[in-house]
């Protein structure tokens, strides 16, 4: 089934509209020339540990620790965590895992 020129018109329409909401509302509730409130500051620092822990438990939940099974996993997991402690970039960090694991699993634990 395709959509009408009308129907992708207004699709687009909303996706911007939602994609501008959720990047200008935090500016227009907190300015930055005022204090946020107690509970936005405590979730500012709370949430994004709280968020990566549950992306670990999330993705190693269907993961077999197993003879050479989990294998690519916990290398891969001691390699972000040694580059994360050296060079403090959680970007990098990410990255760095991903293609090592995606490396193990395509070309050495086949």
């Amino acid at each position: 089934m395709t959509m009408t020129l009308s129907q992708s018109v207004l699709t687009i329409l909303a996706v911007v509209a939602a994609t501008m909401l959720t990047r200008f509302l935090p500016s227009l509730l907190f300015p930055e020339d005022k204090t946020p409130p107690a509970a936005v500051t405590y979730l500012g620092g709370v949430l994004p540990c709280a968020v990566i822990g549950l992306l670990v438990v999330y993705c190693l939940k269907d993961a077999v620790f197993a003879g050479w099974h989990g294998l690519p996993e916990l290398i891969a997991i001691l390699f972000i965590a040694a580059l994360h402690r050296w060079k403090k970039n959680t970007l990098l960090s990410i990255a760095g895992g991903t293609i090592l694991y995606m490396i193990l699993v395509q070309k050495i634990f086949v």
